[in-house]
């Protein structure tokens, strides 16, 4: 979210980015585009864009449990995974959590992920879930029984891919690189100039290590047919 001037205003103007991992195994900015607003109209604009350019073949989309997202995914590839960001996760769930507890669910939380099979993961879930019950954290207990399938979609991929795919780490390190070149221009004088900036910055981090060393040994994936389902 950036500022832009408008008639006199100052307003927030979205700036949506995607990144992806292509079948060699390197990253890539797959596209960037101004949205008015971060909901489901504004995510379809960019995603019919991106696939209108020639983007296909998705297996996987990550990220935070943005609505319009979701949906958006649903309906321009279909057959795409969604893995929620696992990150972004605990952070909805620490919302219902004192402060003085958090600490403590983060480490119940983490022990979910840090199984070694998506049955093992499910199973620490009850578990997790009857626990936090048992420390009255209600509505954090039902977040974790209802949602924590979300987070595990990974398991069905390599497990040299788990550490990189159950979060939108890679994404959130960028947009805070463009946060902090673009937080000295203050507002800008519409979405145009937001949008060229915001590039320009993508651009330049394509061109270094980023894009040019190789993130997933795609072998791997290749070489593991996917499970079906993800059972509850």
């Amino acid at each position: 979210m950036l500022k832009r001037s408008w008639a006199g205003e100052v307003k927030n103007v979205s700036v949506l980015v995607a990144i992806g991992v292509g079948s060699d195994g390197y990253r890539q900015v797959l596209g960037v585009q101004e949205g008015h607003k971060e909901d489901k109209s504004g995510w379809s604009s960019f995603l019919a864009h991106m696939k209108q350019r020639g983007l296909k073949g998705v297996r996987l989309v990550i990220s935070d449990a943005c609505l319009g997202l979701v949906e958006s995914v649903a309906e321009y590839y279909p057959e795409a995974d969604w893995q929620r960001c696992v990150v972004h996760f605990y952070r909805n769930v620490f919302s219902h959590v004192p402060s003085d507890k958090v600490k403590h669910v983060a480490l119940m939380l983490k022990a979910i992920h840090a199984q070694e099979s998506l049955a093992a993961a499910q199973e620490k879930a009850g578990r997790i879930v009857d626990e936090l019950r048992t420390m009255r954290l209600r509505k954090a207990a039902d977040l974790v029984e209802v949602n924590i399938n979300e987070t595990l979609c990974y398991y069905r991929y390599p497990q040299t891919h788990w550490l990189r795919i159950k979060t939108n780490n890679p994404l959130e390190r960028i947009m805070r690189e463009i946060r902090r070149r673009t937080r000295v221009v203050g507002a800008f004088p519409d979405g145009n100039s937001a949008l060229m900036l915001v590039a320009a910055r993508l651009r330049h981090i394509a061109g270094t290590k980023w894009g040019t060393r190789r993130y997933l040994s795609m072998e791997a994936l290749e070489k593991q047919p996917l499970e079906k389902q993800i059972t509850a």
